[in-house]
């Protein structure tokens, strides 16, 4: 038996997230399709982890088991991209992997990304690809609050209501916010996330921005654990699963 780890790119927008459901189209769902023709029998894989509806990726990861070695892996990434050429998605790279690997459980850290427009109209290359918040940032007073979400926390105030994480303490290794004209980079490194905490994140960002919260306020948040205390989380369309390490 041979292990496979795949690296995908994909656009969120048209899916209902990572994980086969039965309201939609999966991320998932449509991989195994194309892995599974490609292969001619029935592919299961493991990713990293989910993402939700709306939430796009430069680099997520998942592995996959198959009986057969994969010998050619130029022509191999040609086929299973000629299947998914009209999904919106695309297998950037495929590597031989020690038979324990596992897509999820072998992850020493993520990094997702989340970009925002400050400006009055959309941007046309980043439609469904961004946010665009009009009223006009504070960014030094975002760069202030973004350094309270550095360290281990309960993160249960920027938790979904549905998220099945057993704990909801996590740990952001990492959290660097960037400007360029009046585009917003804000990028958080942690070993796991809760689902929706980095939109709870940079939904608390923006408020910091707006100068509705003092940057300090963050921290009040999280020490508070209730979900009622924390700013809407930002809409999906804006993250990416930037990266993840093994």
């Amino acid at each position: 038996m041979f292990n496979y780890q795949i690296i995908i790119e994909y656009l969120g927008t048209n899916f209902v997230g990572w994980q086969i459901q039965k309201n939609g189209i999966s991320v998932q769902s449509t991989v195994q399709k194309a892995l599974s023709k490609a292969l001619k029998k029935r592919i299961k894989i493991n990713g990293s982890g989910r993402t939700d509806a709306g939430v796009h990726a430069k680099g997520q990861s998942a592995n996959f088991l198959c009986s057969r070695e994969i010998k050619d892996k130029y022509k191999f990434l040609n086929t299973v991209n000629f299947f998914l050429k009209a999904k919106s998605i695309s297998i950037l790279k495929i590597k031989k992997k020690h038979i324990n690997f596992h897509a999820r459980h072998s992850v020493k850290k993520k990094i997702y990304k989340y970009i925002i427009f400050n400006r009055s109209t959309i941007s046309p290359l980043y439609e469904n690809r961004s946010w665009l918040v009009k009223n006009r940032l504070d960014f030094e007073k975002m760069k202030k609050g973004i350094k309270f979400f550095l360290g281990k926390h309960n993160f249960a105030s920027m938790r979904a209501s549905s998220c099945t994480a057993k704990s909801p303490i996590k740990t952001i290794t990492k959290a660097m916010i960037k400007k360029k004209k009046d585009k917003i980079t804000i990028s958080f490194e942690s070993k796991s996330f809760l689902q929706k905490q980095v939109r709870s994140m940079v939904g608390c960002l923006k408020y910091v921005g707006e100068r509705k919260w003092k940057p300090k306020k963050i921290k009040s948040v999280i020490r508070s654990k209730k979900r009622l205390l924390c700013a809407p989380p930002a809409p999906p369309e804006g993250l990416y699963l930037e990266k993840v390490f093994y």
